[in-house]
């Protein structure tokens, strides 16, 4: 069969483990269940699946545009924002082309990259595990059409100031995308972070990444969400698959951000937790529902938390651990504490 002679240089993603019974902290998921009215709103949308959904997302863009203070014709709605990060690196490059981003970050920005066919890019973070703007703006060449800004950084949970960010993007031509990347959003509370929606006016070439699968726990239904210059959410549109955000997943969505104010209000827990567990094991700060714990026996500390009933996430330089309720932290601790 004649295939694609590149598809052996990319990756696979490799999805967080699953294991009955055990505390799974892998896939920085939320563990509670969808709201009731999201719920309610998704089981009534699913007795419609007979018929497609609204290919414009209509109804869900005006709501975020609601919620975000931009206009509809703002934003593109997605299969998730990892969805829109490919549909970023479709309509920016392809052969020849070069796409930017830190290393080590989201581990789908290369598989991207190259299914774009593009040449993949990657800039150390710094000594304190932060995204090296400076270093990402000297890496950019004639040859670069899009950079991902991970913020928070995943894995690190760390995060860039609004200043840097600002310096930064005067840096970068004016004909380069920069995907600020913000699945975490919801998470940060760090004042001096810089946040998409009141940069996007000021920025054409700057583009705004959330989800609705992490804070708004409707992961399993693959729902995301770009903005940014109207012109580039109508690239975005172009290359989406037509009727790709399903029907149950945009009702999911809309009862969701009705209710925002007590979704939000979940998120609390989370930091209280991160922020004791960090201090707790000697991780990095963190402004996401994750901590990184650099180190050099990975492998072996990510095994030896399974043989225990914990999965975590490991990486060859660290291991990156999910943060959910003080229950599941309690369990996690005294794992940890049973064996370092």
């Amino acid at each position: 069969m004649k295939l694609r002679p590149d598809l052996a240089e990319i990756p696979v993603y490799i999805p967080g483990k699953r294991l009955d019974d055990a505390l799974k902290l892998s896939s920085n998921e939320v563990p509670q269940s969808p709201l009731p009215a999201a719920i309610q709103a998704m089981a009534d949308a699913a007795a419609g699946v007979n018929r497609y959904p609204d290919m414009g997302v209509v109804a869900v863009r005006e709501a975020l545009a609601e919620y975000l203070a931009l206009t509809p014709e703002h934003i593109a709605v997605g299969v998730g924002s990892s969805a829109l990060c490919l549909q970023l690196a479709q309509i920016t490059s392809g052969p020849g082309d070069e796409i930017v981003f830190p290393w080590r970050s989201f581990e789908a920005y290369p598989i991207f990259t190259k299914i774009a066919g593009a040449t993949p890019v990657q800039v150390p973070l710094d000594e304190h595990h932060r995204l090296d703007l400076p270093a990402i703006a000297a890496a950019v060449t004639d040859k670069t059409r899009l950079i991902f800004i991970c913020n928070p950084n995943n894995p690190t949970g760390t995060t860039i100031t609004e200043a840097d960010f600002i310096e930064f993007m005067h840096q970068v031509p004016s004909d380069v995308v920069v995907a600020l990347d913000e699945a975490y959003f919801e998470y940060i509370r760090d004042e001096q972070s810089p946040i998409a929606t009141k940069l996007v006016h000021q920025f054409d070439n700057l583009v705004g990444l959330r989800t609705f699968s992490k804070a708004f726990g409707l992961a399993g239904t693959r729902i995301g969400y770009a903005f940014g210059n109207p012109d580039l959410m109508v690239a975005l549109n172009k290359v989406g698959i037509p009727f790709g955000v399903n029907a149950v997943a945009q009702a999911g969505a809309l009862a969701s951000l009705e209710h925002i104010d007590e979704l939000l209000a979940r998120t609390d827990e989370v930091v209280e937790q991160r922020i004791r567990a960090a201090a707790h094991i000697g991780a990095v700060p963190s402004e996401s529902n994750f901590i990184w714990y650099p180190c050099d026996d990975a492998p072996a500390r990510t095994q030896a938390l399974l043989d225990n009933g914990v999965i975590i996430r490991g990486f060859p330089d660290g291991i990156r651990i999910t943060i959910t309720t003080k229950e599941e932290t309690d369990r996690l601790l005294e794992v940890w504490d049973s064996l370092y």
